[in-house]
C-alpha cells in the first residue's frame, strides 16, 4: 500500500535521523535515495559520514534528478532531500545565468517527476528543509529558490499521508 510521509524542519533539526529511524522501524532493509550533487570535498566527506552512520542494511541509491528511474515497489525508502533535489532542477551547472530555468518551469518538472516516482506501491519518506522560515533574502536567486522550495514542499505535503515537523530533535505531527 502506497504511503507518503514528509519530514520537514530547519537545518540540523534531526530530520534525517528521524526519517532513517522511522524507515528502520518499517523495514529491515530500507532504501536510501540521496539526491545531492557533490559540490566539493567537504560535502563529499559529509555524505561519507551519513553513509557510515546508516550501515550495511541500507540499499543506497544516488540520484540527482530522475527518481522514477528506480523501482522501489514494496520497499520503504528515505529520499533525502527535496531541497537538494529541487536545486538540481533549478540550477543547470552547464548553463549560463540567463539560460537557467524559470521557477515555474523547474516546479512543473519536479512535480511531474514526483508524480511519476510516487506512482509505485511503496512507502516514501521524504526529507525537506523549511528554508523560508528565516526571512526574505536580499539575493534575487535565493528568493527564487526559496519560492520554488516552498511551493514544492506544499505540493508534497498535499499528497502526503503524514507530515512531521522536527523542532530541536523533537517530532511534531502536522498531518495524519
Amino acid at each position: 500500500m502506497k504511503r507518503i510521509i514528509l519530514i520537514t524542519g530547519g537545518q540540523r533539526s534531526g530530520k534525517s535521523a528521524y526519517a532513517e529511524n522511522l524507515a528502520l522501524s518499517l523495514s529491515q532493509a530500507p532504501v536510501y535515495i540521496a539526491t545531492a550533487h557533490i559540490w566539493d570535498e567537504e560535502f563529499r566527506q559529509r555524505v561519507l559520514r551519513h553513509q557510515e552512520r546508516r550501515g550495511k542494511q541500507w540499499e543506497n541509491i544516488e540520484e540527482e534528478k530522475w527518481l522514477s528511474r528506480h523501482n522501489i515497489s514494496s520497499k520503504v525508502a528515505v529520499i533525502d532531500c527535496i531541497t537538494l533535489w529541487c536545486t538540481n532542477f533549478f540550477y543547470n551547472h552547464s548553463a549560463k545565468e540567463w539560460e537557467q530555468p524559470s521557477v515555474d518551469t523547474a516546479l512543473k518538472e519536479i512535480e511531474d517527476e514526483f508524480d511519476r516516482f510516487t506512482n509505485q506501491d511503496a512507502t516514501f519518506i521524504f526529507v525537506t528543509n523549511e528554508i523560508g522560515s528565516g526571512g526574505v533574502s536580499p539575493d534575487f536567486t535565493q528568493r527564487r529558490f526559496t519560492d520554488l522550495q516552498g511551493w514544492m514542499n506544499q505540493y508534497v505535503a498535499r499528497h502526503a499521508d503524514e507530515v512531521i515537523m522536527m523542532v530541536s530533535g523533537i517530532p511534531v505531527k502536522i498531518k495524519g
